[in-house]
């Protein structure tokens, strides 16, 4: 309703305006001779011709008497849009009357006192009420004969061109295919896809000194329906632009500018109508259509490219034409360049011949186009995709080189700014390819490649891009060298970054971003020191030929970096603190540079939880990256800060962490798993957390070297103390069954342990499973007797605990005042004489086993145990001690 008031003002207030001011109604528009207005041949534009008082359109009798007329008519349906579809094509064929008169009569124009903005908006409103998913009216077409009509009359307001051609693809390119050329919407159809193609000749040819502007608007708007994924719609925008170029390589072109053809010209300037800005991005999405699994849309893709060569030819003859000294050239490469475009049908050929007609500024929008066209689905060629931004990536590295070689002979002052500003928008717009470039022209960072990253960090847009990239390139060492070029070691990129931070984080735009992104930064740069010590001799060597005088090692500037970064955001007394700990001296060895990591953690743990949290979130993402090859490090940074972060939002995570590094090939980062865990099983509101991962953790008594036992089995029994009550005394009869093969382990720290534990899983059991624990308990017996002479004596006491608990356990009274007397020698008299006969034959089985014992003093009393049963057991102990003899 607002709108429809708005109107009716606008009409009122210009109906009470006098002739005299026309120009107040209309925005001012120079108006051309037919004379000089450009001529279109029958077969490429075909207008609409209505005179005033003609029979075409409506009949007179769809109208009311008012709307015969045809200004009236406008006016009615622009303060009231006509809902009838007689009305509607009378307002369209009405405007087309008015316009052709304004063509004949520049005085007309005083006459049409209606705003062209209202006529521009009825227009498009009565096309957006169109049904998309048929056709069976001519209204679309008589609707784009109305706007042609205009622009060639100059009344179509500029500010809704814009609006009112999407209105018109919108409509037509979604409109559904008909196959079936005899049939009467198919006819429907091809007259509306006419109508379009004449609408967009026209407004090219209309637009005078603008047409490259007005070229590049229509192109603009085409290109996205090239890329839908509607095969009609990519094949239908694809014709647009193919007709569109055929069409305009006919009309006369205004002198391009050279810095468009090709030509190198120092500091030129040009006007908005001389540039063609678009070319690079539509090139590159012609290409890739060529490729599409659709054929339609191949074949008019193919139809476009070829056009498009013919443009840009179009353009570099313009140039030679000037040139007296290139005629035979011109015409020797014109036969040349039309031969390649109609024999050639390779997508990758195109594109590498339309490099060699292309600037860099086009290449640029190539690249981007590429790169855009493998985010997202599409129904051309990825392979092709990333060729181009192969192809393209490689053009940012010659530029790099090239700057790198010539800026020490450059002296002049404004040469010197102008390849600034170049580093400038390169680092804006290919970030990644710019720093791998000058990170691989000089791993060193020589004075020169200092002056360049400056000058690339000049503003804040490029700063937080190529920032970013460096993290990027510091976290990306885990991947293997491949060959020797510096740019195909990603090990040496990634020192070559930690190298550069010092130069360049004193420059207060870095420091800002820097502070933003701490916590990757950080714990980049120390996984970068950790990684350092894996350098080959000939990584090594890159960086140490130049700074051996200075003794900065690869590894000494890594460290140096952290240092720089820890004082630049404010955290000097922490790194401070850290050398007063031998810190950063640990971090240079080998051998004590993970407790060189466990001093920078203990120092960083006591940060405010503002910055502490965030590196500790950093953390967990890092070691959730499938492939780590700095996994111990970053774990033992992660354990130490266990103990005073908070993991209400990361414990899930944290658990889920635990679980995969348990199955870790490095034992030492599973004994820092079972550390983590044992920790968090004695926090309040992580412990139970913790049940989650015990069969995680019990698989380790099995498979794990002594070192991860004897982490594993504090843990479990930390654990088990917070099962329920019937699941405990499930588990602690599993842990009962495997517990007593530790018992002969070598190291004397686990066999205490698993002894200790198994004595606990006694109290544990109930119900049916204490029935079932008897057996494993009369099993334990053996191993528990023999290790009362176990040579550590920590383990002896162990042993005599437990034997103790177990006779308790079995109620064998005789047993259990042995064990608490201390009376050794008589257990196992007491032990076969009490036990029925096929008790000896199990305990002959594993005495032998202690024969092989490492420990003489086991070894010792497993010979005097066989002997007793010997006694009792005569014939069955000889044939076994022969056949384990024979082994």
């Amino acid at each position: 309703m607002k709108v429809m008031e708005k109107r009716k003002k606008s009409l009122v207030r210009m109906e009470q305006s006098s002739p005299s001011c026309h120009q107040k109604a209309w925005p001012e528009k120079p108006m051309i001779s037919q004379a000089s207005r450009p001529q279109w041949g029958t077969d490429e534009v075909c207008e609409m011709q209505v005179p005033l008082g003609s029979g075409e359109g409506p009949s007179a009798s769809d109208m009311s008497p008012q709307q015969e007329d045809p200004l009236s008519c406008i006016r009615a349906c622009c303060m009231c849009r006509p809902q009838a579809e007689a009305q509607k094509l009378s307002f369209l064929a009405s405007i087309c009357t008015i316009c052709e008169a304004a063509l004949e009569d520049s005085g007309a124009h005083y006459r049409l006192c209606v705003c062209p903005l209202e006529v521009a908006q009825c227009i498009e409103e009565l096309l957006q009420e169109e049904p998309a998913e048929r056709l069976d009216t001519e209204l679309r077409q008589q609707a784009m004969n109305a706007i042609a009509a205009m622009s060639r009359a100059w009344l179509l307001p500029e500010e809704r061109k814009s609006s009112l051609l999407r209105a018109c693809l919108g409509s037509v390119l979604h409109l559904p295919r008909h196959e079936d050329t005899q049939d009467r919407d198919a006819a429907l159809y091809m007259e509306t896809m006419e109508a379009l193609h004449r609408l967009l000749q026209v407004l090219v040819g209309s637009a005078g000194t603008s047409v490259l502007m007005e070229l590049q608007n229509i192109l603009e708007l085409l290109l996205p329906f090239t890329t839908c994924q509607l095969a009609a719609v990519e094949e239908r925008a694809m014709a647009c632009i193919a007709r569109l170029l055929a069409f305009s390589n006919t009309c006369p072109l205004p002198e391009v500018c050279s810095c468009f053809t090709g030509a190198v010209v120092l500091r030129h300037q040009c006007t908005e109508n001389q540039r063609f800005p678009v070319l690079g991005k539509l090139a590159g999405q012609l290409i890739l259509c060529c490729t599409s699994t659709d054929e339609g849309t191949r074949d008019e893709a193919m139809k476009a490219v070829r056009q498009l060569f013919i443009f840009i030819a179009s353009q570099r003859m313009w140039m030679w034409q000037k040139d007296p000294k290139k005629p035979q050239l011109r015409e020797r490469w014109q036969t040349l360049f039309y031969e390649q475009v109609s024999q050639e049908n390779n997508a990758r050929k195109i594109f590498r011949m339309f490099l060699k007609y292309l600037q860099y500024p086009e290449r640029v929008s190539i690249f981007l186009t590429a790169i855009e066209s493998m985010t997202v689905p599409s129904l051309h060629s990825t392979e092709l995709a990333a060729h181009m931004v192969d192809v393209l990536s490689a053009e940012v590295q010659k530029i790099v080189k090239v700057i790198y070689s010539s800026l020490p002979s450059i002296t002049a002052q404004p040469a010197l700014e102008s390849l600034g500003r170049a580093l400038l928008v390169l680092a804006s717009k290919y970030p990644r390819e710019m720093v791998s470039s000058l990170l691989g022209c000089s791993p060193t960072c020589t004075s020169v490649t200092i002056t360049m990253w400056r000058e690339m960090l000049s503003e804040p847009p490029a700063v937080e891009k190529v920032l970013q990239e460096l993290l990027r390139v510091l976290t990306n060492h885990s991947l293997y060298h491949m060959s020797t070029s510096t740019g195909d070691r990603p090990r040496v990129l990634a020192l070559a970054a930690a190298r550069i931070l010092p130069e360049i984080i004193q420059l207060p735009l870095v420091l800002k971003e820097a502070e933003a992104i701490f916590p990757q930064l950080f714990l980049a740069l120390l996984l970068q020191v950790s990684f350092t010590m894996e350098l080959t001799l000939q990584e090594v060597e890159i960086f140490w030929e130049v700074h051996q005088q200075h003794h900065l090692t690869p590894i000494r500037a890594a460290v140096q970096s952290l240092k720089v970064l820890l004082c630049g955001v404010g955290l000097q007394k922490q790194m401070e603190a850290i050398e007063e700990q031998g810190g950063w001296d640990a971090l240079l060895s080998t051998v004590t540079h993970l407790q060189g990591v466990q001093v920078v953690a203990r120092v960083m743990r006591e940060l405010p939880g503002a910055l502490r949290d965030p590196i500790f979130h950093q953390l967990v993402e890092l070691l959730s990256t499938k492939f780590c090859s700095w996994e111990m490090v970053a774990m033992v940074f992660l354990v130490e800060m266990l103990e005073c972060v908070d993991l209400s939002e990361e414990l899930h995570r944290v658990v889920s962490l635990f679980s995969t590094y348990l199955q870790s090939q490095s034992v030492g980062t599973q004994q820092l798993v079972l550390r983590g865990i044992l920790q968090l099983s004695k926090r309040q509101d992580t412990a139970r957390k913790m049940l989650g991962l015990l069969p995680c953790i019990t698989e380790q008594l099995q498979d794990a070297d002594s070192g991860a036992r004897a982490m594993a089995l504090p843990v479990l029994s930390s654990l088990l103390r917070l099962l329920e009550r019937g699941k405990l005394s499930l588990v602690a009869l599993e842990l009962a069954s495997n517990l007593p093969a530790l018992f002969e382990d070598e190291s004397g720290t686990v066999r205490q342990l698993s002894i200790h534990l198994f004595l606990d899983t006694l109290s544990f059991v109930e119900g049916r499973e204490k029935r079932k624990m008897r057996k494993e308990v009369y099993r334990s017996l053996v191993p528990l007797y023999l290790h009362l002479h176990d040579e550590e004596e920590s383990v002896a006491k162990a042993s005599q605990k437990a034997f103790l608990g177990a006779a308790r356990f079995l109620h064998w009274r005789r047993l259990e005042h042995l064990a608490e007397v201390a009376q050794f020698w008589q257990i196992g008299e007491c032990m076969l004489v009490e036990r029925r006969k096929s008790a000896a034959q199990d305990y002959l089985g594993q005495s032998l086993l202690y024969l092989q014992s490492p420990q003489e003093s086991l070894r010792r009393e497993a010979v005097r145990f066989i002997e007793l049963i010997g006694r009792h057991e005569i014939p069955t102990v000889r044939s076994r001690w022969w056949r384990f003899g024979r082994r």
